[in-house]
């Protein structure tokens, strides 16, 4: 065999055949890997090594195949990489966005190493693979069951005064005592990995693995033929009277995504004229900017003369550090219209702006003047800021949108969801999905109708009933006659 680095001759021995045609078998083995190695002595020096620890350990031969493949790749021969050294190895080697980095390290940590990491990366196979996506379904049932029975324990510990009101009596107070112990010792409630999530992580180990095809190590993607639920994106749907009066009554939402009406936003921007970030609701609300690039808008990229807003940058949140970004993709960075309340209220935001600049100065000299280390207000031509005009960390909006929310008594939605409600309005005031595709800049048109089908299609009622309501009629309608016999 190839000498060790400093010289020393090294040979390779074994016995225990039963006959000459065996021992022949593995020497043919054992020829055809040091022919592999050529001319190269770095090559020689790695194949030398991984007989000895293949003698040592009385292993089976590799295949001369297989270890062509651990050489074209750079992966030490005797290394028996796994997939979690794998999958390390390959997320180092990343060079793309910071968030989807970030994307691909939590699919990592959270759920591919701990489930697939222990596996050899050769001997990876769709079973394993397969295997691993219905225990994450197994575990999502038992999460499901465990927080239902906090529900149900949660309702339990409530008491409810009778219609004098009053205090509970001993025995109730007791009672209730008791409940919230047991209420206590069970689990917290969790999140299920949902759908959509397990086709996001099973991205993330398909395109780990076809990094090892590149680097010969493998010849087949295991994640590829997993069968798994679509996934597809949940259907947004309106907070009509029926939905709101059956979420009062057993807390759950019909959809994962809901979207108020206008007449429920009309009673959340009432509310909402009193905070420092109410044009900044107002104009995610009617053109569907996403939260990152509200945020992340300079004063640069607002025309108010042309009645116009371009959302070049946007500021992301990666484990609560705020950096800013381009825009997610290349259509989202298109130029937006605005209507005349968006630029009386972006009009107004620049008055402010300046004045909440000036008082901070003010604010900032005074402190100096008491021996306090206080700068001076940060022009980072952001339209909205924190007051010393330093970047608005995007979870500080989200909180001002749940806060003004609950003070309004409404449905709950998230802050993304009025993304979907300029869906809704843009609709309603043109019945053209492509003129909401523009708005929020999706790269399709079949993206905004898969997302918008089902409000769409209740937008679609009232814009059917408008258009009737616009002929004469001589007669009355057959259904009108009818309901008054």
């Amino acid at each position: 065999m190839p000498p060790t680095a400093d010289g020393t001759r090294r040979t390779f021995r074994r016995t225990g055949y039963d006959g000459v045609r065996e021992a022949q078998g593995d020497l043919d083995k054992i020829r055809a890997i040091l022919d592999l190695a050529g001319d190269d002595e770095h090559y020689a020096q790695q194949i030398g090594d991984l007989l000895v620890a293949v003698q040592r350990d009385r292993a089976d031969i590799p295949d001369a195949a297989e270890v062509k493949r651990r050489l074209a790749g750079g992966v030490a021969l005797d290394s028996g990489m796994t997939v979690a050294e794998w999958l390390d190895a390959w997320l180092d080697s990343r060079k793309t966005k910071r968030r989807t980095t970030s994307s691909y390290e939590s699919h990592i940590r959270v759920h591919l190493r701990p489930g697939l990491g222990h596996y050899k990366l050769d001997r990876l196979n769709v079973g394993h693979v397969q295997a691993f996506f219905d225990s994450i379904d197994e575990r999502n049932e038992v999460i499901r069951a465990e927080n239902a029975r906090r529900r149900e324990q949660e309702a339990r510990c409530r008491w409810r005064p009778g219609t004098k009101g009053g205090r509970p009596s001993p025995e109730v107070s007791e009672r209730l005592a008791v409940e919230r112990e047991k209420l206590a010792a069970m689990p917290p409630y969790r999140h299920v990995t949902g759908p959509a999530t397990q086709q996001r992580i099973r991205a993330t180990l398909r395109a780990a693995l076809n990094g090892a095809i590149r680097k010969q190590l493998l010849t087949f993607n295991a994640a590829q033929w997993v069968e798994l639920a679509s996934g597809k994106r949940p259907k947004a749907r309106l907070w009509t009277d029926r939905a709101v009066e059956h979420w009062r009554r057993t807390g759950e939402k019909p959809s994962p995504v809901m979207v108020w009406t206008p007449a429920q936003l009309g009673e959340f921007l009432d509310e909402a004229e009193s905070s420092r970030l109410y044009s900044f609701f107002q104009l995610i609300a009617f053109r569907g900017l996403r939260r990152g690039e509200g945020v992340g808008l300079s004063w640069a990229h607002v025309d108010l003369e042309a009645g116009q807003i371009t959302p070049a940058k946007a500021l992301v949140v990666d484990r609560w550090e705020v950096f800013e970004d381009d825009p997610k993709t290349e259509e989202s960075s298109s130029a937006i219209g605005l209507d005349t309340a968006n630029v009386a209220a972006l009009r107004e935001r620049k008055r402010r702006q300046h004045a909440e600049r000036v008082a901070w100065n003010r604010h900032a000299a005074e402190q100096r003047a008491a021996g306090k280390d206080v700068a001076d207000w940060v022009d980072t031509d952001k339209v909205w800021t924190e007051p010393d005009g330093s970047w608005l960390h995007p979870e500080r909006v989200s909180d001002e949108f749940r806060r003004i929310r609950d003070r309004a008594g409404l449905p709950p939605v998230s802050l993304r969801d009025l993304r979907h409600l300029a869906a809704t309005l843009v609709y309603a005031a043109s019945g053209d999905v492509h003129a909401v595709k523009a708005v929020l800049r999706h790269a399709s048109v079949q993206l905004t109708s898969e997302t918008y089908t089902e409000v769409l299609e209740e937008v679609d009622r009232e814009i059917a009933e408008k258009a009737a309501a616009l002929v004469p009629r001589a007669r009355r309608p057959v259904d009108e006659v009818a309901a008054r016999a």
